[in-house]
């Protein structure tokens, strides 16, 4: 019998609704240990992987709890049909796999909206596989796009469902984290790349650079968006203000911690930037900004409506520990405290986000699978 397939979408939506299944990772223990499926419900989830299954049938299959809903997930998509069919033929029901694997939940964007005011939409993708935030600004037919991902079909697919198009895609930094989508956004649609020069000045794709203070709008006015360049976790760090409202922060301000500034390997120095703009800058803005991150360590974070957004005021309370350090010294000690080793992975995103390196789509989806590190402390909640 021919088991059936479901999407990574799919599968967001189950873990998103509360709906109970069962999920059997058949990666790897280290692929499995590395990266998987999270959500802000807590569902079941098992880790039998494949070789077991082919070399040892009877026992794998006594691993997976019958009688309950059975969604596989694999490295790419053909171990986990091969899986599902065994289970079918020991008599399983309900067992379906997931296309293209693991990858295609790494990739996943779910977008949310944000905001709707004055003619404008502003919307948040979420990508659970990497626990990051990209947005998108609508105003008339036209699109602006904060920190896309690589998987820009989903952006150009959301704009084309809305009759606009995407104009700029605007970098709050260099990402070490994962591939930015805004070299592809730029050959697919010509849409303008705005970028922080101290990040992006070996870059060898065409930029335009944004400076502290520069204001963007949209041809038909709409809300205005201004850059506010906020260094730390890298010199360039620019965060940008939609409508005097929105805070997109970049990796600078998360709902909890700060971003970490020790990715670059100057740790020191670049704590001493991030110390000055967070009290000469993030302290002195109106509290009642609303901060949409970059990244979240996970969805306890996220509010009733499972999006990741808190007012500034919350933010510095939650991360009083952070907000209330009051020189240079004693913030570079908390950080000193709080490094952790930076995945291998991050120095050749870093290459490949500046135009750097080529590399072809399979090795993308390697260097860019797992969640991200970028967090100064990994807080408790």
């Amino acid at each position: 019998m021919e088991i059936e397939s479901f999407t990574a979408q799919d599968l967001f939506g189950w873990v998103t609704g509360r709906e109970p299944f069962l999920l059997l990772d058949v990666r790897n223990d280290v692929e499995f240990g590395r990266f998987k499926v999270e959500g802000p419900y807590p569902f079941e989830m098992v880790n039998v992987p494949y070789m077991e299954f082919v070399e040892h049938e009877e026992e794998s299959v006594a691993r997976v709890p019958r009688g309950k809903t059975t969604r596989i997930v694999c490295a790419k998509e053909g171990s986990a049909k091969f899986v599902g069919e065994i289970l079918v033929n020991n008599g399983f029901d309900n067992v379906v796999y997931m296309l293209k694997g693991i990858k295609a939940w790494g990739n996943l964007l779910a977008p949310v909206r944000v905001a709707t005011d004055n003619g404008y939409e502003l919307y948040q993708f979420r990508r659970p596989g990497k626990a990051s935030c990209s947005y998108g600004l609508v105003y008339g037919k036209e699109m602006m796009v904060f920190d896309p991902a690589k998987n820009i079909a989903a952006y150009q697919a959301f704009a084309d469902d809305r009759g606009c198009a995407i104009t700029h895609t605007f970098e709050t930094h260099r990402q070490a984290d994962y591939i930015s989508g805004s070299p592809m956004l730029l050959k697919s649609t010509g849409a303008a790349i705005m970028a922080p020069e101290p990040d992006f000045k070996e870059a060898r794709f065409h930029y335009t650079p944004v400076r502290d203070g520069d204001v963007y709008s949209f041809t038909g006015g709409g809300p205005e968006v201004k850059a506010i360049h906020t260094p730390g976790h890298t010199p360039g760090s620019t965060s940008y203000l939609v409508d005097d409202k929105f805070l997109i922060a970049g990796d600078t301000v998360f709902i909890y911690s700060i971003g970490r500034p020790d990715l670059g390997g100057m740790a020191e120095e670049w704590s001493r930037m991030l110390f000055n703009t967070m009290t000469e800058k993030i302290l002195t803005m109106d509290s009642a900004i609303s901060v949409l991150p970059g990244h979240y360590m996970d969805w306890q974070e996220a509010n009733k409506l499972l999006t990741f957004v808190a007012p500034l005021g919350e933010v510095i309370d939650k991360n009083a520990e952070i907000y209330n350090i009051k020189n240079e010294k004693e913030f570079y000690a908390f950080i000193k405290a709080n490094i952790r080793q930076q995945p291998e992975e991050y120095a050749k995103i870093r290459e490949i986000n500046a135009g750097l390196v080529e590399v072809d789509e399979e090795k993308q989806d390697i260097l860019d699978l797992g969640k991200n590190e970028c967090a100064a402390s990994a807080m408790g909640h």
